[in-house]
């Protein structure tokens, strides 16, 4: 038997290397549940090497949906079937991302990715999941929701254009994006505000408050985590503020996603939908922002309990939305 130690943040996880359950997987006289056992062992996220160059991280992503996606559910108990499908979800997210930071990936394999995982957590029945997946559910809930717009439209290098702005994302240095706002009125040549990542830029995720003075965007600098940008206009001209899902610098075990949620009218407040494990713990929360500051007004663990939600929150959000699962 071989153990590989694997560095995570400091922490050393040991894994053994899989043979045996290979083996499994190459026995025809193997059975479905075995099959899947074996399966869940070799496409554990922990036992991967943190070190993998990008291209080299995609194809082990790629080896690990091949591989789950193999397998007969049909011929699985309600619980091992669910754990199946969150390692699904999650594979799934995690290529969502990185097929999008691939250079010449096309938006049809991007889109399929995103699709792919929310169609897994969808299919987890929530009413046959083990006091032992709670935990697995909500982090594969949370990377699906981080990769969520990579399955309503793929990451764009058009632009989003409204009656007054353009928000359009253009190349930076390579390997960056830049997010450009300009005024329709105004060249392309002399944005009012520009500002680059290294990450995604979900584009059609861009939404403009009404009266024009804020545009909220998604932008996911790494898998899992997936950030919200707020451009606002003030006296001294346009900004751009990206909020976390979680305070801190995240490490390799932690996963979040912080979202629109709605304009509330007068231009004062945002309404923002916010969950991540970080260390550990998991918490989620709503949330109405001010936009001249950006601190939190009000929030509460379901968006039921804040009267603005109720009345403000926006229907396509609510409509496809992890958060509300």
């Amino acid at each position: 038997m071989v153990i590989k130690g694997y560095d995570h943040d400091g922490a050393v996880q040991l894994c053994y290397d899989g043979e045996a359950f290979r083996q499994v997987l190459r026995m025809r006289t193997s059975t479905a549940e075995q099959r899947a056992r074996a399966t869940l062992a070799l496409t554990r996220a922990d036992c991967m090497a943190t070190e993998l160059s990008p291209p080299a991280r995609l194809d082990a992503d790629l080896q690990r949906a091949e591989l789950l996606e193999r397998l007969d559910l049909m011929a699985l108990p309600d619980t091992l079937k669910n754990r199946v499908q969150l390692r699904r979800a999650s594979v799934w997210a995690t290529l969502a991302y990185e097929q999008s930071r691939r250079s010449g990936a096309a938006p049809a394999q991007v889109q399929q990715a995103g699709t792919q995982a929310l169609q897994a957590l969808a299919a987890v029945n929530k009413t046959e999941l083990a006091d032992d997946d709670q935990t697995d559910y909500a982090i594969a809930a949370i990377r699906t929701g981080a990769s969520r717009w990579s399955a309503l439209a793929p990451a764009a290098t058009t632009a989003a254009t409204t009656s007054a702005l353009t928000v359009q994302a253009v190349p930076g240095e390579p390997g960056q994006t830049c997010v450009q706002l300009s005024e329709q009125k105004s060249p392309a040549s002399a944005p009012l505000l520009r500002r680059c990542t290294w990450g995604t830029v979900w584009l059609a995720s861009a939404s403009v408050s009404p009266n024009g003075q804020a545009v909220a965007l998604a932008v996911q600098p790494m898998a899992g985590w997936r950030e919200l940008w707020v451009l606002r206009r003030t006296a001294d001209g346009w900004t751009a503020d990206a909020l976390p899902p979680a305070a801190g610098t995240p490490l390799s075990g932690d996963v979040g996603y912080i979202e629109f949620a709605g304009w509330v009218p007068g231009g004062e407040r945002l309404l923002i939908a916010r969950e991540a494990s970080v260390d550990g713990r998991i918490k989620r929360s709503f949330e109405v922002l001010r936009l001249d500051s950006l601190a939190t007004e009000k929030q509460a663990s379901t968006p039921a309990l804040l009267v603005l939600f109720s009345k403000w929150q926006d229907a396509a959000w609510k409509a496809t939305t992890v958060s509300l699962r």
